[in-house]
């Protein structure tokens, strides 16, 4: 069974359909692209996912139970994370502030649960912490703002914020995006390490080298249908593939 099954998903904004008729399955424990050229319905995709748009028709299924009308906050804490393509930290928190109240932990379920981690707390707590710095390379900026990092550090921290809501699945949304090549091969680092620690993984991305890189599988979207999904040899193969996005020839 899929970790996150789509089946039929469509959103129309008036005449237009950025996502029309969409089925997608991603297994738990892959890296699964999404590609496709701008406007093809990727990001709509994972709004969609994450609950920040609304179903115009089909079905979502996350872990073997439908959850297409959860509210967002629900969905987090059933395990879905993800990143934006325009960074959305909390610029006048630290670094350190910003992982903690991203925490998704089981103390916060407990009756005083968050008070108690306001007003200290737990080892536990702090020592996650600490893992998700040392993940990001940025624990030697725990004090400082997230506003006054350089732009690839925001991008680190966004990923590692992500993280620490303790997530099944984390959907990656242009996470390369402004990044220099070195930076991209940290970041393809990070995204399979995330992968050895048991977290699944939705990669949408324009940086072909680091899609062919990392993904086991990938699906192509075009004016918001799919109109491929393969491994990344077969979908560097298909014509329609090269047609639509990578800018080839059809036989």
């Amino acid at each position: 069974m899929a970790l996150l099954e789509l089946k039929g998903v469509s959103r129309h904004f008036g005449g237009v359909r950025a996502v029309d008729g969409l089925d997608l399955a991603v297994e738990a424990g892959q890296i699964f692209g999404l590609i496709g050229p701008n406007g093809s319905g990727k990001s709509t995709t994972v709004n969609l996912i994450t609950g920040l748009f609304a179903l115009t028709s089909g079905s979502i299924a996350f872990d073997g139970r439908d959850f297409g009308a959860l509210p967002t906050h629900l969905r987090l804490g059933r395990g879905v994370a993800r990143s934006f393509q325009n960074i959305r930290l909390f610029g006048q928190l630290t670094v350190w502030q910003n992982l903690w109240v991203a925490q998704n932990s089981p103390a916060d379920h407990a009756k005083r649960g968050f008070l108690s981690r306001w007003l200290g707390g737990q080892g536990d707590v702090r020592e996650e912490i600490s893992q998700l710095l040392e993940f990001s390379g940025l624990a030697h900026k725990q004090d400082e703002l997230a506003a006054n990092l350089a732009f690839g550090e925001q991008r680190r921290l966004e990923l590692a914020r992500a993280l620490a809501t303790r997530p099944k699945l984390v959907l990656l949304d242009e996470p390369a995006a402004g990044m220099n090549n070195e930076e991209i091969g940290l970041l393809r680092d990070r995204i399979l390490k995330m992968r050895a620690q048991g977290i699944t993984v939705l990669l949408v991305e324009h940086v072909m080298e680091l899609v062919m890189d990392v993904t086991d599988r990938i699906a192509v979207l075009n004016f918001g249908q799919k109109i491929a999904e393969g491994t990344p040899s077969e979908i560097q193969a298909d014509a329609a593939v090269r047609k639509a996005y990578l800018g080839g020839e059809t036989a």
